[in-house]
């Protein structure tokens, strides 16, 4: 069962460069996606079967948000590229050095021997939804030529960018407060 479900994740790995090469290259918006849906679905069955069949791993509580992340990024390129847009580029960035962030105090954590302080959130699965979800609905923005869609997308990518920012700061105080409390 660990080797389906680190397929699973490795599988988003494989898809973002899939997807972004059809956004960019073909415009073939309905085929990107039905692969993101696909991706997105292998994330929510990755985590269902680790935790049914208690197949967690350390391998897997880094590669999953990683390849989150790397699905995510490749994808909000994509759209930037397409849709020629300074607001998601400007949001991308911004979403990116939270994931950097995190990275760096996980990294920190993990050194620490203190990893239970950066161990992703429930707020944080929303924020990983919520980009999936607005990607989705770029997508089909796209698929079907359709501007209010995309307008809407914005203030979802906007929100998702607010949900980041909470997320990647509440791993910043766990991590900086439980070393004021070890230093007294």
């Amino acid at each position: 069962m660990v080797k389906f479900i680190a397929f699973l994740t490795i599988s988003r790995i494989v898809f973002a460069p899939l997807i972004f090469i059809l956004i960019v290259y073909f415009q073939s918006y309905g085929l990107a996606l039905l692969l993101f849906l696909a991706s997105s679905l292998t994330d929510y069955l990755d985590g269902y079967f680790a935790r049914k069949f208690n197949a967690t791993s350390i391998l897997g509580e880094i590669l999953d948000p990683i390849s989150d992340k790397i699905t995510i990024i490749f994808v909000l390129f994509a759209l930037t590229i397409e849709l020629n847009s300074a607001f998601i580029a400007s949001v991308s960035a911004a979403m990116i050095s939270r994931d950097i962030w995190v990275n760096g105090m996980r990294e920190l954590n993990a050194r620490l021997s203190h990893s239970d302080r950066t161990k992703v959130t429930f707020l944080a699965k929303i924020k990983t939804a919520a980009q999936m979800f607005t990607v989705s609905i770029y997508l089909l923005g796209l698929l079907f030529n359709n501007a209010f869609l995309l307008f809407i997308s914005d203030f979802l990518l906007f929100a998702a960018l607010i949900i980041s920012l909470t997320t990647g700061l509440q791993y910043t105080v766990n991590s900086l407060e439980l070393d004021k409390k070890e230093d007294t």
